[in-house]
């Protein structure tokens, strides 16, 4: 790293970020800022370069260019510091298989000098009922719960999470989510890695959209949709024969996309384009199926940005 990024209060600074693996740039230059007390997130697909870019951000990895500082400090130079200063749940954590989740969580505490107690975080991750069970014997769900566990022992002002509801099933999904609010809620700074379009809908301030790489867009999700939809999504299942010519030349419509056997028709005038997609559907003998209307997404700023759904 070169020089230093300009003076900021924000928790997480990185400008220009870059990583490569042989011949693959797996970040190319990345610059975002997390602020104080805010939820930020890296949205995108398996193979976006979202954990690349946290395990630099956490020390675990070193970049090969761009700068980069987590609470005002420098990840190569400065790792104690910081590491007493973070909380870190990996995508994937080998848990101590023989040991109990009370006496996981206090072996982690042993590492800081600041920890909460142990009783806080089994009330905090809903762990009660299994403070005394070997950390083998926990379901997936239990697992990630107690994953967090581990990255908040030492009362962390910033919190990095990197897809920390993979696997789960939705109840279990939304309780870390009431975690992840609790801890906006008492100030905490979160970085959280997602490809679950909902849960950077419903937990992120603001957020960040990844793609091979690079960072394509970054806002809230309002600033998201509105930068590039004005208009009302009409969808139908594909119609044989309904080309997308014709379909631009429908009165109202903006843009046509395509997605998973779907049509998207983009318009300004919903009433207009559904009956022009009626006629033309009549005049195929082709009734449409699955026709609706809805507003503009996070989902369709993602395809309009990469060409493709981001799926679950």
């Amino acid at each position: 790293m070169s020089g230093s990024p300009a003076p900021t209060d924000a928790v997480v600074a990185c400008r220009d970020l870059r990583k490569r693996y042989g011949t693959l740039e797996a970040v190319a230059g990345v610059s975002f800022e997390v602020h104080p007390g805010e939820v930020f997130g890296l949205l995108g697909p398996n193979g976006a370069g979202k954990t690349t870019t946290i395990e630099i951000l956490e020390g675990i990895r070193e970049s090969d260019g761009g700068e980069v500082r987590v609470l005002g400090l420098d990840p190569r130079r400065e790792a104690r510091q910081i590491k007493a200063r973070i909380g870190v749940q990996l995508q994937t954590a080998s848990l101590y298989p023989y040991l109990t989740v009370g006496e996981l969580i206090d072996l982690f505490g042993m590492f800081f000098p600041r920890r909460l107690p142990l009783q806080r975080m089994l009330d905090a991750l809903e762990l009660n009922d299994k403070r005394d069970a070997q950390t083998r014997t926990l379901s997936g769900g239990q697992q990630q719960r107690l994953s967090v566990a581990l990255a908040l022992v030492n009362d962390p002002e910033l919190v990095f999470l990197d897809e920390p509801t993979t696997g789960l099933d939705p109840a279990a999904r939304r309780s870390l989510w009431d975690v992840i609010r609790d801890l906006r809620a008492q100030g905490k700074s979160v970085l959280l890695t997602t490809h679950y379009m909902e849960e950077a809908e419903v937990l992120c301030d603001r957020l960040a959209i990844m793609d091979h790489g690079q960072l394509l867009e970054l806002g809230t999700v309002d600033e998201l949709v509105s930068r590039r939809f004005h208009e009302r999504a009409v969808h139908f299942s594909d119609i044989a024969g309904l080309e997308d010519p014709q379909m631009r030349g429908f009165p109202g419509v903006k843009r046509v996309a395509h997605e998973d056997g779907e049509v998207l028709l983009y318009t300004a005038d919903v009433p207009a384009t559904i009956g022009a997609v009626l006629a033309a559907a009549d005049a195929l003998a082709a009734p449409p199926h699955d026709l609706s209307v809805r507003r503009a997404s996070l989902e369709d700023v993602f395809l309009d940005l990469t060409g493709h759904a981001l799926r679950d």
